[in-house]
């Protein structure tokens, strides 16, 4: 058990792995945002253009809109009637508020056993509107 080469050894750190003078080396290898380049004479960077936002570029719904999104786009791919789906968004002092309609026959499957379908389109909203800046809290009517 005294064996101190085997692959559990303590390794000997009273010598440094590298010398100064390696370190000195490698420690000038990130020189890439220097002004000046390897003739000495100073490169003006050209300037960059601000991204142009297009017409077609997704834009993000206010007040909740997204959390209302996510939520009415997984609860339609969970149920078996899709067109029953509606979400209500109102607004609470302290973030907002999803109520989730579906069908009484699909009441089953956005719940799941023990809750863990809902909590975690709970979780899944909540993200969600942490994306807009706000909190959201859903409710499952009936």
């Amino acid at each position: 058990m005294s064996d101190a080469s085997g692959p559990f050894a303590v390794p000997n750190f009273s010598q440094p792995a590298v010398s100064d003078d390696e370190f000195d080396d490698v420690d000038d290898v990130d020189d890439v945002d220097d002004a000046e380049d390897l003739d000495g004479e100073y490169e003006a960077e050209e300037p960059t253009a601000a991204p142009v936002e297009s017409a077609t570029a997704p834009v993000t719904p206010p007040n909740g809109g997204t959390a209302q999104s996510v939520l009415e786009h997984i609860a339609r791919s969970i149920v078996d009637e899709p067109d029953a789906v509606a979400v209500d968004l109102s607004s609470q002092r302290d973030g907002i508020r999803l109520d989730l309609h579906v069908a009484p026959s699909d009441m089953g499957r956005i719940i799941g056993r023990r809750g863990r379908v809902a909590q975690a389109l709970r979780s899944v909203v909540r993200a969600a509107a942490a994306k807009d800046g706000t909190d959201a809290t859903v409710d499952i009517v009936d």
